[in-house]
């Protein structure tokens, strides 16, 4: 893993270059991540418009697109940029079928729910990830990045250990367990 999360600076290096082979290698490393992380992020009644895998090529897109102005300061911060990307999209999408949703019920008044999903249950949906996303933001970064790892990508704890440059596999176990338990408190 380590070995992965090194050579992504010198395929970053690479691309800003030009290097189409490191861009191509670049992509097909973050694809399967994104896409594993991005998997049931949309819910499901804003998937008729975009499928996950869209999204996840236009994150990379976007992502290679701005390379430029892209500064990695730390292991592991071209994967949270790129998680970044695709959190905008979803919720872009999400707003994007919103409008879509107001346009069609203005024209089926009185007809049931459009959508298929209650306006209660997206409303609470999005507040739940509303919430979720605000307390990662509030736990320390090496806290925030191993609960990603953890969570959202479902990475092992040596896994994790490597990434955040922890002493051990049970040191990043206890690391995720006390930041997701800080975690719940923010969400309260």
């Amino acid at each position: 893993m380590r070995a992965k999360l090194e050579s992504t600076a010198t395929l970053l290096a690479k691309v800003k270059d030009g290097d189409k082979m490191a861009r191509d290698q670049l992509c097909s490393t973050y694809l399967p991540m994104l896409k594993r992380w991005a998997h049931g992020r949309l819910p499901a009644y804003a998937r008729d418009l975009a499928e996950t895998d869209d999204m996840v090529q236009n994150t990379l897109i976007k992502a290679m697109n701005k390379l430029d102005s892209f500064s990695s300061l730390r292991e592991g911060a071209f994967l949270a940029y790129l998680r970044k990307i695709l959190l905008n999209n979803i919720r872009m999408e999400i707003r994007r079928f919103s409008n879509q949703r107001d346009l069609l019920q203005s024209h089926h008044e009185g007809d049931e729910n459009v959508t298929g999903a209650s306006a209660l249950d997206q409303a609470i949906g999005n507040e739940v990830v509303e919430k979720y996303e605000n307390a990662l933001m509030k736990i320390p970064d090496q806290a925030r990045e191993a609960v990603i790892l953890r969570v959202e990508l479902g990475y092992s704890y040596p896994e994790i250990a490597t990434a955040i440059e922890c002493a051990s596999a049970n040191a990043a176990r206890m690391i995720v367990a006390r930041s997701l338990y800080k975690l719940a408190e923010n969400m309260k």
